[in-house]
């Protein structure tokens, strides 16, 4: 009797079809989930749910607005992709900016891929996918590919191929999540770029890495300039564990403070058995040096 009723189903429409108590599909095995699984359908918008694996955490709204003005025009021209979680119920695996444009100027259907798959596939598929995007930032791309070995258990060389990229290329985007966390939303805002990230990557302490940031910002540094600034910052090493260190006096340490601060620059000194010594005020740029020497003439 139940088959009865799926077959006389077949000939109504997928919306239809989905909307029939009876004929509930929930399984890939079900009597007529290949009318539906893979197909596009459209599907009510309260009738789907955002997806909470969503890798993609910052929607522009200007460009959100942007998009619902050419839905309003043009419709959706490629379908999101859902996952049936239960009767008439959907969850977003892919095309929440579609779907967050559509509501927004009040869409009542939405053309969708429906797919059959549990929260590990779910979050695969949405990484996965997002991965793939072009207006995606770097950081984005790093927690995705970050989440993918954590969650789903991918090597770097599985990474690479499922989503077509180098395992040198993922290395490097999960490397900038070793940046302080002010850098990286720097670059989630567009305030620096991937390439400043990356040569920051390579100065250990996070506070050398927010002076070299804050550098960028102020004078504006190119990516090149960049990487010779680090490339000082690490020439700049600690004197050698074999040269004899002596007991800095405490008035030159007090002193040593003041400069640093006047200067903006971390001062080294080095002070003999005699007591005689040397003050090193190091600069990072044509600019960097133009400013303290400012600073000394100032006080002529």
């Amino acid at each position: 009797m139940a088959k009865a009723t799926k077959k006389q189903a077949l000939g109504r429409g997928l919306s239809a079809l989905l909307k029939d108590p009876d004929n509930d599909i929930n399984s890939a095995e079900d009597i007529n989930a290949d009318k539906v699984v893979g197909n596009i359908v459209e599907l009510d918008i309260e009738s789907i749910e955002v997806n909470p694996f969503q890798p993609r955490t910052n929607f522009n709204e200007e460009t959100l607005k942007e998009l619902a003005s050419s839905i309003r025009e043009l419709g959706v021209i490629q379908p999101i992709t859902v996952r049936k979680l239960a009767f008439n119920k959907y969850q977003l695996v892919s095309g929440e900016r579609r779907f967050r444009a559509s509501k927004l100027i009040g869409l009542e259907a939405i053309p969708a891929y429906i797919r059959i798959a549990n929260d590990q596939e779910s979050l695969e598929m949405a990484l996965v996918e997002n991965i793939q995007r072009q207006d995606l930032d770097p950081i984005e791309i790093a927690l995705s590919y970050q989440r993918l070995i954590d969650e789903i258990q991918l090597t770097q060389e599985q990474m690479s191929e499922r989503v077509g990229k180098k395992r040198s290329t993922i290395a490097n985007y999960l490397r900038l999540l070793k940046l302080d966390p002010i850098i990286q939303t720097g670059m989630r805002d567009g305030f620096i770029s991937m390439g400043h990230g990356r040569a920051m990557v390579n100065i250990e302490d996070q506070v050398d890495q927010l002076e070299v940031y804050e550098k960028i910002i102020t004078n504006k540094l190119s990516v090149r300039a960049t990487e010779q600034l680090v490339k000082h910052l690490n020439t700049d090493a600690p004197a050698k564990a074999e040269e004899p260190t002596f007991e800095i006096p405490k008035h030159i340490k007090k002193g040593v403070r003041d400069f640093s601060e006047y200067f903006g620059h971390k001062i080294d000194v080095k002070v003999t058995k005699t007591g005689s010594g040397k003050i090193t005020i190091p600069f990072h740029s044509e600019e960097d040096f133009n400013r303290i020497k400012k600073l000394v003439q100032r006080d002529k």
